[in-house]
């Protein structure tokens, strides 16, 4: 058995929305419906995914636009982000006009998830790690016997989440990326908001913001 994914980029700011699923039972998640709903509803339904669940890792419009209807649409509960971010998710409204989005609501989750949450779905879970400093209530979504990590904004290859929004916070973003991601293993492989996968062993060798000059191996 074995964890599968597939990376859609959706909106204007190319948010990778990631379907994950379980290849035995075809059962699986959907991270970060951040739009284009319709696109993610053809795709869902050509790889046969029951998708169970709609899960966010946190609450900027790009990552979470199009939750809402999609659930409506799918059936499907809402889990995510950390509650530390409910300011965000109620202030959609202005993040739309702010960005140009169509009106997206405010809305809450069905449940917020904790550090130490697990997701399963089928044969396979997902480890919640709360990871603030992009957003307060930023969480980070790994399967260990994959080595795979859903990382949202926290990292990207080459860099790292912005801090200047409100209750963003520098220092708290790199000990988030260095103290929880890092013990994961220079083995693991993440899928970042925005932009191409990357592992977390390359940025510890390359990333100018979080380089720590481990060795790969």
């Amino acid at each position: 058995m074995s964890l599968k994914y597939q990376v859609v980029p959706v909106t204007s700011f190319a948010q990778n929305c990631s379907i994950v699923w379980c290849d035995e039972t075809m059962k699986g998640v959907l991270i970060d419906p951040g739009g284009d709903i319709e696109q993610l509803q053809v795709l869902i339904e050509e790889l046969g995914v029951q998708v169970e669940q709609l899960v966010l890792t946190h609450g900027h419009l790009d990552h979470v636009g199009g939750t809402e209807p999609l659930s409506k649409a799918l059936g499907v509960e809402i889990v995510g982000p950390h509650k530390a971010d409910n300011f965000w998710l109620q202030g959609l409204e202005n993040q739309s006009q702010m960005f140009g989005f169509p009106l997206t609501k405010a809305f809450e989750p069905n449940q917020w998830l904790d550090d130490g949450d697990v997701i399963t779905f089928g044969n396979q879970s997902l480890n919640v790690i709360h990871t603030p400093g992009h957003t307060p209530g930023h969480v980070v979504l790994f399967n260990n016997d994959a080595k795979q990590a859903f990382v949202g904004d926290v990292l990207f290859k080459g860099g790292i989440g912005r801090t200047d929004f409100p209750q963003g916070n520098y220092e708290t973003l790199i000990q988030s990326i260095k103290g929880k991601l890092w013990p994961l293993g220079n083995d693991v492989a993440f899928v970042p908001g925005h932009g191409p996968e990357s592992t977390f062993g390359h940025e510890r060798v390359s990333n100018p913001f979080v380089a720590d000059e481990m060795p790969l191996y």
